[in-house]
């Protein structure tokens, strides 16, 4: 799904009304049609609403839903946060019309008498403050106004974004309004998918409003929610065998971590690689050969602790000539061996690498290593792995992962409540699957080797997406059979057949 911003939506509204010839009330009476819509949805037999509006089109969205709400019988309360002075010259012309209708919009006082109450017994409270153009705290009457709806407890549906939610970014720099539901109108933008703006909007709902296909085309931002839609894995070839499916290396382990490289091995099985060898350190090999059958582990040259040492280096890079992909890092441990190991796999390979977990660490030692690979490489880094290699969150996590993933050349997968896959051209794609249930050791390691299995399969942008989407969505009906405190990353692997039906065979 492709994403726009507040100034290309500006821009593809302008071209409507200046250009397609489309008067601007008619927008946002549309708009406000799919409002009230909602709302009657979310009141049930309940039927009164309150409408919080702002001076801008947001706020005109809102006055003009209580136009189509009021004939219906509904009880609506038209409720003006800002300042009159500031109504846009479409929000005026809807109040005329309200007026008209019998209506008014009141001058918000927080401090009514029993106001608080009402709101609690409302059928549904729209919030129509602010929509998009918000790029700062709330304060003064309108954050006076989100604690009030907050407080509440009534069914709140948010006018295009909740008021407090940058729509660019995601990020709330102060208090936002807490949404049960999201209508916003013609594309859907960032704050709706980047946490933490996406945890305020509740169930989002993308309303056409009249804005010409040929005007929306240009308003994408290179920017994508990635939904099981979108997504498909293709038939395989009725004549093919384990070859036409790649072959996978892993590399990671230690004393200690016997468990992290199986995992990411399990799940690039269940991904459907034609093969997959793990490289371990030797002083746990008969370990890892006990817990794997479909994999095929051998040991490699090891320190007096466990991990690998440098000397690997030569055999991982032969095992790898032979190999389509690796994944390096699972369990690895830390050592000022690991810290050359790494970097040097990375500068030496000519394959598509997928460096997770302590294979980060390593590479944080010599991260010009990325520009001397001969073929693109993955991190998938959790925030704390990202800033040690020298990342940046500045709180707006999409146009972080971004700027990464151009400064560096490579694909960066910033994993989190909702996942970024940044590439190097720009484009970006943000996750839509998960739970916190997955917040448990493991699950890295069950993602890691399910991108190196697609890798295997499928082009590498289409590759990373997927197996992000299928880790979380298995995650997700893990959640809904075990519960999100008992699920567990095997469990995560044992509901990848089930998240792969979902999307296998669209093509």
């Amino acid at each position: 799904m492709q994403l726009s911003d507040s100034g290309h939506m500006r821009d593809a509204d302008n071209a409507a009304i200046h250009i397609g010839g489309i008067p601007s009330t008619l927008l946002m009476r549309n708009a406000a049609g799919r409002l009230a819509r909602a709302a009657e949805e979310m009141m049930g037999d309940n039927r009164s609403a309150f409408i919080f509006c702002g001076a801008g089109n947001n706020g005109g969205d809102g006055v003009a839903a209580a136009l189509h709400l009021l004939p219906r019988g509904v009880k609506t309360r038209v409720l003006f946060v800002g300042d009159r002075r500031k109504l846009s010259q479409d929000t005026a012309e809807m109040e005329r019309r309200l007026i008209a209708l019998g209506g008014q919009m009141e001058d918000l006082d927080p401090d009514e008498p029993g106001l608080g109450k009402d709101l609690a017994r409302a059928g549904v409270i729209i919030d129509a403050m602010f929509g998009i153009g918000l790029n700062a705290p709330l304060r003064g009457a309108a954050l006076s106004a989100a604690r009030l709806i907050n407080a509440a407890g009534a069914p709140v549906l948010a006018a295009d974004i909740p008021s407090g939610v940058e729509a660019d970014t995601g990020r709330v720099p102060g208090e936002a309004v807490a949404a049960d539901r999201t209508v916003t109108f013609s594309m859907a933008k960032p704050g709706h998918f980047v946490e933490p703006g996406c945890t305020f909007c509740g169930v989002l709902e993308i309303a056409g409003i009249g804005v010409p296909p040929e005007f929306l085309e240009k308003a994408g931002i290179g920017v994508h929610a990635v939904t099981g839609a979108e997504l498909s894995l293709p038939r395989r070839r009725r004549i093919s065998h384990k070859g036409n499916y790649g072959r996978l290396l892993i590399v990671g382990g230690s004393v200690g971590y016997t468990g992290a490289p199986t995992l990411a091995a399990r799940a690039a099985v269940r991904g459907g690689a034609g093969l997959v060898f793990v490289a371990v350190p030797s002083d746990i090999y008969a370990i890892t050969a006990m817990k794997n059958d479909e994999a095929m582990p051998f040991p490699l040259d090891c320190d007096a602790e466990g991990r690998l040492s440098i000397g690997a280096g030569g055999e991982i890079s032969a095992r790898l000539a032979a190999c389509d992909t690796a994944v390096i890092g699972p369990g690895l441990g830390r050592s000022a061996d690991i810290a050359g190991l790494v970097p040097n796999a990375v500068s030496a390979c000519e394959k598509p690498l997928v460096i997770d977990a302590d294979g980060l660490w390593g590479l944080s030692h010599d991260m010009e290593a990325l520009r001397r690979a001969g073929e693109t490489v993955i991190l998938t880094p959790h925030e704390g792995e990202f800033l040690r290699m020298g990342g940046a969150l500045t709180g707006d996590r999409l146009s972080d992962a971004r700027s990464f993933a151009k400064e560096h050349g490579c694909v960066l997968v910033l994993k989190g409540h909702r996942t970024v896959c940044a590439f190097p051209d720009g484009e970006a794609f943000i996750n839509t699957t998960g739970n916190p249930g997955m917040a448990k050791g493991g699950s890295g390691d069950v993602l890691a080797g399910l991108i190196g299995a697609m890798l295997c399969q499928l082009p590498m942008r289409r590759a990373v997406i997927t197996a992000v989407w299928l880790h979380g969505r298995a995650g997700d009906l893990c959640a809904e059979k075990y519960g999100e405190y008992a699920m567990t990353a095997s469990d995560v692997i044992g509901m990848l057949p089930e998240a792969m039906r979902e999307i296998s065979g669209k093509e």
